[in-house]
């Protein structure tokens, strides 16, 4: 029977995965290789054309899920049901039903900039549950990452004084998918989001302006755009006005009358539309002590372009380009089962093995190697999050990750941060993680 409304309840978390994860949980079962201890690391294999670096986000849903993961009766009367099943040995529905995540996790804290071939998460746990997660931790930390990328970037471009609203929810690429953009946007370095139920998620206030329809709606009603204005700081006094229904500079000249002569009081305006340099700068003129917004399909290069040519603006509204864009194309790949290293060798998809760590030198350079590794003066990047199946602490906090991420971005060479042709920093392969993918290889071949 169809569900038309497609609401995700953390009971329907173990679901929302790929059919070859079941089937794979499946054939592990018939192979006696399901309780074998393995090894997944998700990592980037390249970064997005034009990116740097990235910053790491979506763990806090990601351990949320592995918390509440498990299969009902219910869940396992339809699976059974399908038919597709019907080959698979009777072990591993039992499998299911008694199914809660046992694994530990090793993660870079959200907030923190990676690059290519470093791993964001490592699971370590028996093999049918390390592989089941794949899909739903894939989901939420692509995603996430790349929208904390792209707010830190447009933080990064605008500087710390400009107001940076997010207004992503109509432009996201699903109702859940607004939830983890508006999230991500105020850890990767906005100050507040437009969706309401987000923020309240949050614990953060709901910001926003005004609709043109509210003054298209009065204008034809009452005549005047004036009156739309007038209508709104009614009930909500002092709030910023969208000016650019009809004419903006037209309204600026008619709200610039207004407060000289004390009619108003007004807090900002937004300008949605048009040539926001030239309308930025004589808005200012007319309305020189009233903070300017921008909005419109605005992404951080047309921001430093604006920024560059002295625009008058103040704050921006971000929303498609924020929320949506080349993919963050992470891969969860197998790393070692019961201690035994193995890749993916794969023209243009290679795989380093075996558990690895970053190891960090002041944010400028970065060493991968093993967990086996000495850290020899350098930060390691990959902490113990997720214990035996239990966190082993409570989520960070908005404020924390943001504070992570400006430290982050700001540790990073100008060459990494440009957004024209930036430099990604070279992440050194270690000697002892070189000559395994050597064995590893050459044992592979021999099989």
């Amino acid at each position: 029977m169809e569900d038309p409304t497609l609401v995700i309840c953390p009971e329907d978390y173990s679901l929302l995965t790929d059919l070859y994860q079941l089937t794979m949980a499946a054939c592990y079962v018939g192979e006696k290789l399901d309780q074998r201890r393995a090894s997944f690391e998700l990592s980037v294999r390249r970064l997005p054309k034009g990116f740097g670096y990235l910053i790491a986000m979506g763990l806090t849903q990601a351990l949320d899920y592995l918390e509440k993961f498990q299969f009902n009766e219910t869940q396992i009367s339809i699976l059974k049901s399908l038919g597709v099943f019907d080959h698979a040995p009777e072990q591993f529905w039992t499998l299911l039903k008694d199914a809660r995540f046992e694994g530990d996790v090793w993660a870079i804290p959200e907030g923190t900039a990676v690059f290519a071939n470093e791993p964001l998460l490592r699971v370590e746990a028996p093999l049918w549950q390390a592989q089941i997660v794949e899909t739903y931790l894939l989901n939420t930390i692509n995603y996430q990452t790349l929208v904390a990328t792209r707010a830190a970037r447009m933080r990064d471009v605008v500087g710390k004084e400009a107001t940076l609203l997010e207004f992503g929810t109509r432009r996201a690429f699903s109702p859940q998918g607004s939830i983890w953009a508006a999230r991500a946007a105020l850890a990767g370095g906005l100050d507040a989001t437009s969706n309401v139920l987000a923020a309240l998620k949050l614990g953060r206030k709901p910001t926003g302006t005004m609709a043109h329809s509210l003054v298209m709606a009065l204008n034809a009603i009452e005549g005047t755009e004036s009156q739309a204005f007038t209508a709104f700081h009614h009930y909500f006094p002092g709030a910023p006005l969208l000016i650019d229904t009809y004419d903006t500079i037209a309204a600026a000249e008619v709200l610039s009358k207004q407060l000289k002569s004390g009619e108003i009081q007004l807090a900002g305006v937004r300008i949605d539309s048009g040539n926001l340099l030239d309308l930025s700068k004589k808005v200012r003129s007319l309305l020189p002590g009233v903070s300017i917004f921008a909005s419109g399909d605005l992404d951080e290069y047309r921001i430093a372009e604006l920024k560059a040519n002295g625009a008058c603006i103040d704050g921006y509204g971000l929303g498609t380009q924020l929320v949506t864009g080349a993919p963050v194309n992470g891969v969860y790949k197998l790393v070692e089962i019961d201690g035994i290293p193995v890749m993916k060798e794969a023209t243009g998809k290679v795989t380093y093995p075996g558990r690895k760590q970053i190891f960090r030198t002041s944010g400028r350079s970065d060493r991968l190697g093993l967990v086996s590794e000495d850290a020899n003066g350098e930060t390691p990047l990959l902490q113990l999050v997720f214990k035996q199946g239990q966190r082993i602490s409570e989520p960070e906090t908005i404020a924390q990750i943001r504070d992570r991420t400006t430290a982050n971005v700001e540790s990073l060479p100008s060459s990494v941060r440009q957004l024209e042709n930036p430099q990604s920093l070279l992440v050194e392969i270690s000697d002892t993680l070189s000559e395994l993918t050597d064995r590893t290889r050459q044992w592979s071949h021999l099989c």
